[in-house]
């Protein structure tokens, strides 16, 4: 049968046992068309090649291929498998207790049935295992001739929940705290607005307005996580002029109360005709200065200038790829041993407040335009930030 007629017995710690003598002829007449013989012919596939666990048994029921995945992930040794009954070799149960091969009775059961799809099952002892399985027929309604299962470990689910309960877990916390004090001045101003005067209440009325747009601002993060995660952040491009944008981000600084002297922006020209979407690189830029203002130290230098990294448009005699923005400063820098970590979810560094999503969705938003984004330390000390952003091309060219 395909591999195992190929593979008899051990080879380098291959778990294959040599076919059946009792297979049926009809078994071995499409073997040209066999993907697992076409795949060990054409490319020397084998079984401890594959990154899944893999359990194939033959007509009968018996185990013939165990790989090393399979071993690894179930913690059963090789020789306690293959030859066993496949009910017997690899005992399932369901999370409910039910026993899984009588439940799914793969060769008595409906003809029609091509597999099971994958799910959650527990092996003696409580492991947990992700299993899948396909019956192969050779026709669409005749006798099992071979049965595969796919065996994968829950490590990477298992991650992939302590993501999501991390995420919910910070999201009501950054939630509680605005809604909490929305609702309180509301309260109070209802249940008590004459004996306020106009200068209470119009600072009451401030603070509710800027916690609505705390938790606006949480939402949207929530948004673009989502739609970076499943890949499907739009990105609308338009022409950007990132000096001004660049610009406009400083006087909104300077304005809030920051010393003008606080930044320097450099601007390299003569800059490439930039295409992106105007908002997320303007929530790119704001995310990138916020921390530098938050969390550095002396002076913030913006400095934008033509990407010569390869040739596709021409900025004077020479051709440029793009646009390259690094912020820096002149604070303590991030540790070498966490530069790794920057741009993962929830990183904050060492007393950092905030949800720790914005340089999560800043890596998203760059890379969506096709971009590249690193961290590095700047020459006074600090922290620095580079993103090159490609030329690109209208949206309606996209």
């Amino acid at each position: 049968m395909g591999v195992t007629a190929r593979r008899n017995g051990a080879h380098n710690g291959l778990t294959v046992l040599p076919a059946d003598s009792r297979q049926p002829p009809a078994a071995e007449h499409d073997q040209a068309a066999d993907p697992y013989a076409v795949a060990a012919g054409a490319y020397g596939l084998h079984p401890d090649d594959l990154p899944d666990g893999l359990l194939v048994a033959d007509h009968t029921g018996r185990v013939v291929c165990f790989n090393a995945a399979a071993a690894k992930i179930t913690a059963l040794r090789p020789q306690d498998v293959l030859g066993r009954p496949v009910d017997q070799a690899l005992p399932l149960e369901d999370l409910e207790g039910r026993r899984w091969w009588p439940l799914t009775d793969p060769y008595g059961g409906l003809a029609i049935r091509a597999g099971q799809p994958e799910r959650n099952l527990l092996l003696p002892g409580g492991r947990e295992v992700l299993v899948a399985a396909r019956y192969v027929r050779e026709r669409p309604t005749g006798p099992v001739r071979r049965l595969v299962v796919t065996l994968r470990g829950t490590d990477a689910r298992r991650r992939t929940e302590r993501s999501h309960a991390e995420l919910i877990a910070t999201v009501a916390h950054e939630l509680r705290s605005p809604l909490t004090s929305v609702k309180g001045f509301t309260a109070t101003l209802l249940a008590k607005w004459e004996r306020f005067t106009d200068d209470q209440k119009k600072l009451m009325l401030e603070t509710v307005d800027a916690d609505a747009n705390r938790v606006t601002r949480l939402i949207a993060e929530l948004l673009d996580i989502s739609r970076i995660d499943s890949g499907r952040l739009e990105v609308r491009r338009q022409p950007v002029d990132l000096a001004a944008a660049v610009q406009r981000h400083v006087d909104a600084h300077v304005a809030a109360g920051q010393p003008p002297d606080r930044f320097g922006v450099r601007v390299g020209q003569p800059l490439p005709e930039l295409w992106a979407d105007p908002d997320k690189i303007d929530q790119v830029l704001g995310n990138l200065l916020e921390n530098a203002v938050r969390h550095g130290e002396g002076t913030v230098t913006i400095e934008v200038a033509p990407s010569y990294a390869g040739a596709s448009y021409m900025v004077g005699e020479r051709w440029s790829t793009g646009t390259v923005v690094t912020v820096s400063d002149e604070g303590p820098g991030i540790p070498e041993e966490s530069m790794s970590r920057v741009f993962t979810r929830f990183w904050r560094g060492s007393k950092r407040g905030g949800t720790g999503l914005g340089l999560y969705i800043v890596k998203g938003i760059v890379e969506a335009h096709g971009g590249t984004i690193a961290v590095g330390r700047a020459a006074g000390g600090g922290a620095e930030f580079r993103f090159t952003l490609p030329v690109g091309a209208p949206a309606f060219m996209a």
